[in-house]
């Protein structure tokens, strides 16, 4: 089976719009496990667009205290350091929270959304480093990929535990043409190349980037695929059927 972990940010997001607790992000979290979730992702970002330091603590403290068998996720930019608004680095989110899975993504504040991998071609002792730290406080670690296999390759020799594939032009792909198009059968097999090649030297597999109700039960059939990573199309389609309902429906295509 694979896992669904819910993205919060668009929780988040809109109630940041205006004063107060609403919605509540912890209740939205309550609610996704009742369903059936398995996971909560944050990306919590510097500029606090969504989620915030405070979400991210009170996350954490609600799963170890309510949910232990629940996993929580943390994305974001290794190299995102304190800012003046009171975003005090991923350093110290993940040491002060220690998630189950780090999920590290090469994204800056000018990015609308994560929109690529990792390029790993590049010196990337630093970010080495950084995989080495977050091992220590024992949580899992997954690279943000393309499938491509020199990177994912790299990956491993990286020390990464898991890949999360971005899978934003396999979704794109599908919504032009969709399932039985040439085009996307070839744009999942590409993916579904890169996945062998993933656990052929060892990787776990995850997922995430505009995955839907659409396109998800053809991309559940990867090989090896444990995790998908879903926000947005999630309150999206909420937003016709509900929040739970919704996730129940992810639930039952992932099973």
């Amino acid at each position: 089976m694979t896992a669904l972990s819910v993205n919060l940010n668009k929780i988040a997001l809109l109630r940041n719009s205006r004063l107060g607790d609403r919605p509540s992000v912890v209740n939205a979290a309550r609610q996704a496990i009742a369903q059936g979730a398995l996971g909560i992702t944050v990306h919590p970002r510097p500029d606090q667009r969504h989620i915030r330091p405070q979400d991210v603590y009170d996350l954490a403290q609600l799963l170890k205290e309510e949910y232990p068998h629940i996993e929580f996720n943390i994305e974001g930019n290794p190299f995102a350091g304190p800012r003046d608004n009171g975003y005090p680095g991923f350093d110290a989110l993940v040491a002060a929270t220690l998630p189950q899975q780090v999920t590290l993504v090469p994204d800056n504040d000018d990015q609308l959304t994560s929109d690529h991998g990792w390029d790993l071609s590049q010196d990337t002792t630093q970010l080495q480093e950084k995989i080495t730290y977050y091992h220590s406080l024992r949580a899992r670690v997954s690279l943000f990929m393309d499938p491509v296999e020199e990177q994912i390759s790299a990956a491993q020799e990286h020390c990464a535990d898991r890949i999360e594939f971005y899978t934003g032009p396999y979704a794109e792909t599908y919504w032009a043409n969709g399932p039985a198009h040439p085009a996307t059968q070839a744009s999942f097999n590409t993916y579904a190349d890169a996945a062998k090649i993933a656990m052929d030297i060892g990787l776990g597999i995850n997922a995430g980037h505009d995955l839907d109700q659409a396109n998800l039960p053809l991309f559940a059939t990867l090989p090896g695929l444990q995790e998908v990573s879903i926000g947005h199309a999630i309150i999206c389609e909420s937003l016709q059927s509900g929040f739970e309902p919704t996730i129940r429906a992810y639930v039952d295509i992932l099973n």
